[in-house]
């Protein structure tokens, strides 16, 4: 799963959201790191919906304007789950192989921040 797929779905997770309110949160949760535009979020949101990982959930007019909220399914919720398993399977792995990495001449902190 791409990490922008992995955080709209993160988003999803609390609830309902529209397009903005799920950009918002994918730049929070990822601290800045991935901003979706808008091209690029509905793309992902029309083939999630098509995977049946959101639906949508709702329509409303707000001045003017179709405002179409998204939420997440219980497959989604599922694939969101196990992919949540797996990257914290590989983070474990990476910090356990970083702890026992032998001193770098780089002075490069080891898995606690500290120098090694």
């Amino acid at each position: 799963m791409q990490e922008p797929t992995f955080l709209i779905l993160t988003a999803l997770a609390t609830g309902p959201k529209h397009g903005y309110g799920i950009t918002r949160e994918v730049t929070e949760l990822s601290e800045g790191t991935v901003t979706l535009r808008a091209g690029t979020l509905y793309g992902a949101l029309d083939r999630l919906v098509e995977q049946e990982l959101v639906a949508v959930d709702r329509q409303e007019v707000v001045d003017g304007r179709l405002r179409r909220y998204y939420r997440l399914t219980d497959t989604g919720a599922a694939r969101l789950a196990e992919q949540a398993r797996r990257l914290r399977t590989h983070a474990a792995a990476a910090e356990s192989r970083l702890q026992n990495r032998p001193d770098s001449a780089l002075g490069l902190p080891n898995a606690f921040g500290a120098p090694a």
